[in-house]
C-alpha cells in the first residue's frame, strides 16, 4: 500500500481527533466530512494498523496498541487502535484529558504478516532491522514489535528476536525452538513532530548491527 504525506497527515489527525472527541463523548466521524472521497475510499480497505502515543519532549511510551492482521477497514481499525492505545493499554493508566497537549500520536500501517519459513537458527538471514517488524507465536502466546523499535533501541537481529520473544512472555531464546513461529511485516509510519504539530513520514534506517 502506498500512502502519501497528505494521507498520512489525515491518519494521524484522525487518531488524535478520535481520542480528543472521546473526552467529549463524541465520535471522530465528523472529520470525514471534509475529507476527499478518494482518501476515504482508499482507507476502507483492510490493513493492520498500530497507534503509538509518546510523551513530549521525553519521547517515552504512553500507549501502543493495534491490529497486526488486516481484519478491519483501515479507518475502522485506526479508530479502535487510537482508543485502545489511549485508554486500554494494560501497561499504563488511562490517558487524562490534560495530557493531550503533552503527547504525540504516531500511526503505523502494516503489511500482512509473512511466516518466515527456515530453520530456527537461520532467522537472522531473513530479517532486516529498519525494515521489518516481528511477531513471535508459540502455543497461546504471541508478541509483536514494530519496525521502529529495534532502531530506537539499537538492537541487532539476535536482540530483536530475543526481545520479541520476551514481549510474548517467552524465554529470550525460544525463537530457536521448532514449535515457535516467526512472522515479519513492514510498516508505513507517520508521526507528529510535536503535540498537534507537523506530521512527517518516519523513515527508518538500519542500526547497522548484524
Amino acid at each position: 500500500m502506498e500512502i502519501n504525506l497528505e494521507e498520512g497527515k489525515f491518519l494521524v489527525t484522525y487518531a488524535r481527533k478520535t481520542v480528543e472527541k472521546a473526552f467529549e463523548n463524541k465520535k471522530a466521524d465528523e472529520i470525514e466530512e471534509d475529507t476527499d472521497e478518494e482518501i476515504l475510499k482508499k482507507f476502507s480497505e483492510k490493513y493492520g494498523v498500530f497507534v503509538t502515543l509518546e510523551t513530549y519532549p521525553e519521547h517515552e511510551l504512553r500507549g501502543c496498541i493495534g491490529f497486526p492482521k488486516p481484519v478491519f477497514p483501515l479507518i475502522e481499525g485506526l479508530k479502535k487502535a487510537s482508543l485502545y492505545a489511549a485508554y486500554e493499554d494494560p501497561r499504563f493508566e488511562p490517558l487524562e484529558k490534560e495530557e493531550l497537549d503533552k503527547i504525540t500520536f504516531e500511526v503505523t500501517v502494516l503489511t500482512p504478516p509473512e511466516l518466515i519459513k527456515c530453520k530456527p537458527g537461520e532467522y537472522e538471514k531473513f530479517i532486516e532491522t529498519g525494515r521489518d517488524g516481528l511477531i513471535v507465536r508459540k502455543g497461546a502466546r504471541s508478541g509483536l514489535l514494530l519496525p521502529q523499535v529495534p532502531v530506537e533501541w539499537n538492537w541487532n537481529k539476535k536482540e530483536f528476536l530475543e526481545e520479541t520473544c520476551m514481549k510474548a512472555g517467552l524465554n529470550a531464546r525460544d525463537y530457536l525452538k521448532q514449535d515457535t513461529e516467526i512472522y515479519k511485516f513492514q510498516g508505513i509510519i507517520f508521526t507528529e513532530i510535536s503535540p498537534n504539530g507537523d506530521v512527517v513520514e518516519k523513515k527508518l534506517k538500519s542500526c547497522g548491527i548484524k
